[in-house]
């Protein structure tokens, strides 16, 4: 057999966060929210952001990580459509992501979220399709648990 040039995977995250519902949900749903905790950093730049959230909305994010990581220089593309949004219960969306406008993945992601005594329990679901010279799937479900750290960090500041 030749080899595979798609590899399919699945992984499940999850989080509990001591906030309400309504702070983990507008995280993920309100723009300043996102950008902030979601796209910028200091490893990278934002070069473009745009979020439309509502079912059929799109989210697009260009940015270049900088000097001193793997890929220095180099522009990525993150573009989501918003597939179905219950608010306080979940978000689905379709994902692509791309390096210098090569397409390497397409993903689908869902965020449940779950109301509990001390808070919300955040349960994270990431189905992609990853194509020849992709991250694959360890190092995606690296950086998502970094992202829902980096999301729990800028919930306990607010």
């Amino acid at each position: 057999m030749a080899d595979q040039s798609i590899l399919h995977n699945t992984f499940v995250l999850e989080r509990s966060y001591p906030v309400p519902v309504e702070r983990v949900f507008a995280a993920l749903a309100e723009a300043s929210s996102k950008r902030h905790w979601f796209y910028e950093g200091e490893n990278k730049d934002l070069d473009e952001f745009q979020m439309d959230f509502r079912v059929g909305g799109m989210e697009l994010a260009r940015y270049r990580y900088r000097e001193g990581t793997p890929f220095n220089g180099v522009t990525f593309t993150n573009e989501a459509q918003y597939q179905n949004i219950v608010p306080g219960k979940r978000i689905v969306a379709a994902n692509t992501m791309a390096m210098d406008g090569r397409c390497f993945s397409a993903a689908l992601i869902t965020f449940e979220f779950l109301p509990t005594e001390k808070g919300t329990d955040l349960i994270f679901t990431h189905q992609a399709a990853f194509f020849e010279g992709s991250d694959g799937p360890q190092i995606r479900e690296m950086g998502w648990r970094k992202l829902l750290d980096q999301l729990g960090a800028e919930l306990a500041r607010s």
